[in-house]
């Protein structure tokens, strides 16, 4: 299960809506081996398209040495799909190499009717994608 507070579900929610009609994406680090979810990082999609998604090389980068300094790791990762529903697309998949985080995906298509956007989360692990409840709290 994904626990995540009100304010980071709302700033996901709120980078994908900005970013439409392109896919937004980015990360949420968190202090190691916690599993919490705790620091909002958006991070540019480099590939600036409605389909898919790239993390820019350098600044990922740069991420992952910032946050081995401050003895953090990625809890979720986060893109958005703008014209299907939210879930993993088999490029999400041969992508997803963090086997510990979850993999939040925000759809702002409104396909079934649940209202203008879909949150869900998926743990991605060799190539197997197990969906997971999500727990909004007001904090931690």
């Amino acid at each position: 299960m994904l626990t995540i507070t009100q304010d980071l579900y709302d700033r996901i929610v709120d980078h994908a809506r900005a970013d439409h009609p392109d896919e937004a994406c980015g990360v949420v680090a968190g202090p190691a081996g916690s599993g919490r979810p705790e620091r909002f990082i958006p991070m540019l999609n480099a590939a600036r398209s409605p389909t898919f998604y790239e993390f820019d090389s350098g600044d990922l980068l740069k991420l992952y040495r910032e946050m081995d300094d401050r003895d953090e790791e990625p809890v979720i990762i986060y893109h958005s799909h703008t014209a299907t529903e939210a879930h993993p697309s088999r490029t999400d998949i041969t992508y997803a190499n963090e086997p510990g985080a979850h993999y939040v995906l925000v759809s702002t298509a409104d396909e079934d009717d649940a209202g203008p956007f879909q949150f869900r989360s998926f743990r991605i692990v060799d190539a197997v994608v197990t969906e997971e409840e999500v727990s909004v709290v007001p904090a931690y």
